[in-house]
């Protein structure tokens, strides 16, 4: 019984802070299946022109998403958890946590949503020759090396938000192969940074830093690897009630692009899988490596340390879930109130109603900077023509298709490589209006798309896979993590496949060359409104 699972400290726990929730997620590790969900909503704030999180606020947002999932546990079974047998961590990849020799925080967090180490992340490319994204964690050391930031010479360890929380609640200074990944260059075994790279940005930085970038730098570790146990400190930190008690297992924290891709069962070569939320992306497991350097592209690896092609956007659905709650607004005023699961479903089955192509109208999600158009920062807009008839239906349908829109713009750099994919499967809260967002994903990328059962899950419930995982032994009845999937998580589970309608896919295509046609005017408006002018 579940009950028992809980209070017998079998259940296995995932957490995932991701740009707008903290997740936790408890598990049967026998058959995977969620016993308990909880979860705390956050927003990143633009402090001194960068976008952050505080760490009280990580602290404050672990509590109440574990304060959330215990009372679910009780409610639901009758027992809440005060023993765990493993724990796993995942967060937002990239950015920027910087600590001096005491553990002291030098700057606030920079999150992978800023975009202002472009000068940065050109010069990285060109000296390791492979692309270095913007977001990446060794492309804002480097910005701050470039401004001679105060910070610099202080700095005595980097980490991402994964690799933060996984040390506060356990001591060990580790990352896993995926979040590492975003962090420096792999070498091309994936058990460690690329010790050649590392030398040439150690003679790059010279005396701009404190010692060499390899002891800065977390330890990399495998999927099903220990990485250390829950301390009473981080048993304290999680659930300031006392219930919880210290001991169970850590696995290596990991980045939300990894844990999507366990989520998804998209870790085996020709796999693939999209993840949707306040920034979108794909990931594509590589056959061979890419023949060319391609600024669209990150290369980064799955939790097992396979290559890895991303395309990420910084822009999701933040502008689309901010018209629904508009919309959702006029509703209440109205005296009709609608919860949003209610409020999705209604406006995106009207917007499949308007033509394909969204009748004409076209929508900019861009809250922030979009490296994959080459903008430094964003402004969210609605262009129409004069002879485009404003409706309900062509709004949303428009501010939908503009969700994928930038994914299918960086996807058309794989498809040219010749980049094959057998599966590609999709994840996120959007996909819980069942049919419309996969059949719009499916005509942007001309692919088919599979939506599992428990993709509304997401990132916290593949990290929870994963802390089974290392629960097991790392290789659970003698198989690597790809075939454990395969054969014991996903064996069971329902999955739909939707494939591209010709009509979507041709509307697609009319949305996408106007919305590119329409980036001038977006370049336009970043230059007659800068970020002072709308403060």
């Amino acid at each position: 019984m579940s009950a028992a699972v809980i209070a017998e400290g079998r259940a296995v726990l995932g957490i995932e802070l991701g740009s707008t929730r903290i997740k936790a997620c408890l598990i049967d590790p026998a058959d995977s299946t969620v016993l308990a969900v909880g979860a705390h909503e956050w927003q990143n704030e633009l402090v001194d022109g960068y976008w952050s999180y505080a760490l009280e606020a990580v602290h404050a947002g672990l509590q109440a998403a574990y304060a959330a999932l215990a009372a679910d546990a009780a409610a639901r079974h009758g027992a809440a958890p005060a023993r765990l047998a493993a724990i796993g961590v995942s967060a937002m990849m990239h950015g920027h946590l910087a600590f001096d020799e005491t553990g002291d925080l030098l700057v606030p967090f920079r999150t992978w949503r800023n975009t202002t180490t472009g000068a940065a992340a050109a010069a990285l490319t060109e000296l390791f020759g492979t692309a270095i994204p913007q977001r990446w964690s060794i492309a804002h050391l480097h910005q701050a090396v470039i401004d001679d930031e105060p910070h610099v010479g202080r700095v005595h360890r980097i980490t991402t938000l994964a690799g933060y929380v996984h040390e506060l609640i356990g001591g060990d200074r580790v990352l896993g192969v995926g979040d590492a990944s975003g962090m420096f260059p792999l070498a091309a075994d994936g058990a460690g940074y690329d010790a050649a790279l590392l030398a040439r940005y150690d003679a790059l930085a010279g005396s701009a830093l404190a010692g060499p970038l390899a002891g800065m730098l977390p330890a990399v570790l495998p999927a099903g690897a220990a990485a250390g146990t829950l301390s009473a400190e981080g048993a304290a930190l999680l659930d300031p009630s006392g219930t919880l008690q210290p001991g169970a297992l850590l696995c290596p924290p990991e980045g939300d692009a990894g844990t999507g891709m366990v989520a998804t069962n998209a870790i085996a070569p020709r796999t693939g899988n999209v993840s949707v939320g306040t920034s979108i992306f794909a990931m594509v497991v590589l056959e061979r490596a890419l023949q060319g350097i391609h600024p669209e592209i990150d290369l980064v690896a799955t939790p097992a340390g396979h290559p890895v092609a991303m395309v990420h956007a910084n822009n999701g659905t933040s502008e689309l879930a901010a018209w629904v709650g508009v919309l959702r607004r006029v509703a209440e005023i109205a005296g009709a109130p609608l919860d949003a699961d209610a409020a999705y479903r209604l406006l995106l089955d009207e917007a499949m109603t308007a033509g394909a192509d969204a009748d004409g109208v076209v929508a900019y999600p861009l809250e922030a900077g979009e490296p994959v158009l080459g903008l430094d920062a964003g402004r969210p807009m609605v262009l129409r023509g004069s002879e485009s008839a404003l409706t309900l239906a062509a709004l949303v349908r428009a501010q939908l298709l503009s969700v994928f829109a930038t994914l299918a713009v960086g996807m058309r750099v794989l498809h040219a490589e010749g980049v094959q994919v057998d599966r590609l499967q999709a994840h996120g809260g959007l996909f819980r209006t069942e049919g419309v967002a996969q059949r719009t994903l499916a005509a942007a990328l001309d692919a088919p798309v599979g939506v599992a059962g428990a993709a509304a899950e997401g990132g916290a419930w593949g990290m929870a896979l994963l802390a089974a995982f290392a629960a097991g032994g790392g290789t659970v009845g003698g198989r690597d993590l790809a075939a454990h999937l395969d054969t014991t998580v996903f064996a069971g589970v329902a999955t739909s496949v939707v494939a591209p309608d010709p009509a979507d896919r041709d509307g697609f295509a009319v949305y996408l060359d106007r919305f590119e046609s329409g980036l001038a005017v977006q370049r336009a408006a970043l230059a007659a409104l800068p970020t002072g002018a709308l403060s």
